[in-house]
């Protein structure tokens, strides 16, 4: 059922007729045509239109930021797949989002909704203790590959390993505990079409591109949700975000943005892979993923997702700004950065140079 248009046409009705009376007495086209797309805007989520009508009414910054994302993005020799959702409005913008791309580390994200899914369920609490068995064991990334076999570690502790400095033994144990077949069947519930995990995390075997695959959509989808608060419940989605904003490896997408802004983010690679997806805390909060493959270097695929990383937060604070214009109200959810938990995670230390 499409939203009534009665609560918004008072409001709706006074901002355009003040821009169109600005416009006519400018008397520049270009200010028409700016109106224009701000009115075609601000209608759009009352009128339910399709996807691809959207596309073409999204506000001006969005629409720039798709002209530049496009125009970088097929330039670039490698392979590809964006998106980035104001969380605000809801548009969203990418390029290849749909496609199935090595998750590489980012699929401990899924990993760890599962978790707080059991932990939500009363299946096991946080200071449950899970033994480490050696076919846990993986050498890629992270310090519990040299632990010994029959140590045992809490929940919370493997959680935090497992994001912070992206465990990759850490991440198996959980995997073994929640059950591979209990993370895929969440990702379908929840609308994750292109991520699955086949396997445990072996980061020696090129099969791992194989085993371990997601899309930039599906990792948009679940961290808005995670954003909104509606990922398990208040509580699993707020302490998520709080281990997320622990994530120590910050030289993607964090890496260009202003001191103080907040990201909650996980990244991945290995051989001719990087990605990284996160939740940006700016003046207009958006969630952005961007997977990268068959890259010629890894250097240049950190270049690469820097320089998106920038352009994307400039079109956001450009966002801002169209919000104030049109009055439409900005994304008002806790951030993260404000839990009371945020200081429980985010304590582990990498003694591995390993893919991650």
């Amino acid at each position: 059922m499409r939203p009534k248009l009665t609560a918004f046409h008072s409001k709706f009705q006074k901002n355009c007729c003040s821009l169109c009376y600005t416009a006519k007495n400018v008397g520049d086209s270009r200010a028409v045509r700016f109106v224009i797309a701000i009115i075609a805007g601000m209608l759009v989520p009352f009128l339910g239109v399709s996807a691809p009508a959207q596309a073409m009414l999204a506000p001006p910054p969005m629409q720039s930021l798709r002209a530049a994302l496009h125009k970088m993005v097929v330039r670039f020799p490698a392979s590809t797949a964006v998106e980035v959702m104001d969380l605000g409005t809801g548009y969203h913008i990418g390029y290849n989002a749909g496609a199935v791309m090595p998750a590489a580390s980012t699929i401990k994200v899924p990993v760890m909704v599962e978790v707080f899914a059991q932990l939500e369920a009363g299946r096991f609490q946080l200071d449950h203790r899970v033994t480490l068995l050696a076919g846990d064991k993986d050498y890629g990334s992270g310090e519990l590959c040299d632990a010994a076999v029959g140590s045992s570690y809490t929940v919370d502790e493997l959680l935090d390993k497992m994001i912070d400095i992206s465990d990759n033994t850490a991440t198996n144990m959980l995997i073994r505990l929640v059950g591979l077949s209990s993370i895929n069947q969440m990702m379908y519930h929840l609308g994750l079409d292109q991520t699955h995990l086949r396997g445990y995390v072996r980061t020696d075997s090129w099969a791992v591109r194989q085993a371990l695959q997601s899309s930039p959509a599906d990792m948009v989808r679940l961290l808005a949700m995670m954003a909104k608060r509606e990922l398990v419940d208040g509580w699993s989605s707020n302490e998520m975000i709080s281990i997320l904003e622990g994530d120590t490896i910050n030289t993607l997408l964090p890496q260009p943005l202003p001191q103080g802004i907040a990201i909650a983010h996980k990244t991945g690679s290995f051989f001719d892979t990087l990605n990284d997806v996160g939740i940006v805390y700016g003046d207009d909060p958006y969630v952005i993923a961007v997977m990268t493959t068959h890259l010629p270097s890894l250097d240049m695929g950190r270049a690469f997702i820097r320089s998106l990383s920038l352009l994307a937060f400039q079109h956001e604070a450009r966002m801002a700004a169209w919000r104030n214009l049109t009055g439409i109200s900005a994304f008002s959810e806790t951030n993260g950065a404000e839990s009371p938990d945020l200081g429980y995670w985010g304590h582990g230390t990498n003694s591995s140079n390993g893919p991650r």
